[in-house]
């Protein structure tokens, strides 16, 4: 499997040439059809458009065929890249972004429990900066307090609220759209 920490180490840079920041590198699927997914957004619309995308993709590409070319693959098999804006149910991998979606309900999961419990559901209330901790407000109105360096996983939940507060970066074409699909 690959260096994870590697990867990220040679994607970061090429978002961050295009003024994007890295939401995150992730390897998955078997051993016939594997896929390097890149997240990723531009800071002032937390997204990205279709040309965004291919623009990543392109530079990313170009870098790991350098490397390729060096002897320095970094991953020893075929793979498939996707690039992507995060989403509405995006992952939260950075501590901050628990921050910035506080308020929206999210889903955490643990690497080990605490408390008895592996998963939290709930409202997000921010971070705890002195202790790096992530705190949720679970439907009791119980506020549990996560150490970031233990959860595995966290992801937003979609919800009517995080509708609202997601807006698209275009709706051009989508009254054309909606027309031709009543018709």
């Amino acid at each position: 499997m690959a260096d994870m920490a590697a990867l990220t180490h040679i994607v970061e840079p090429e978002a961050r040439a295009l003024g994007f920041d890295l939401v995150r590198v992730k390897m998955f699927g078997g051993a016939s059809d594997r896929t390097l997914q890149v997240m990723a957004e531009r800071p002032d619309t937390r997204q990205l458009t279709i040309d965004d995308c291919a623009d990543l993709s392109r530079r990313i590409s170009d870098r790991m065929d350098e490397l390729e070319a060096a002897g320095k693959d970094p991953i020893d098999h075929a793979y498939r890249l996707e690039v992507s804006s995060p989403g509405i149910d995006r992952p939260l991998t950075r501590l901050q972004d628990f921050e910035d979606w506080k308020g929206h309900e999210a889903r955490i999961t643990l690497v080990e429990k605490i408390d008895g419990r592996k998963q939290f559901k709930g409202d997000l209330a921010g971070i705890e900066p002195k202790g790096n901790l992530v705190s949720i407000t679970d439907a009791q109105g119980v506020t549990h307090f996560v150490p970031f360096d233990r959860i595995e996983d966290a992801k937003l939940v979609i919800t009517d609220r995080l509708i609202a507060a997601t807006k698209p970066l275009s709706t051009e074409g989508a009254d054309e759209f909606e027309a031709e699909e009543q018709d």
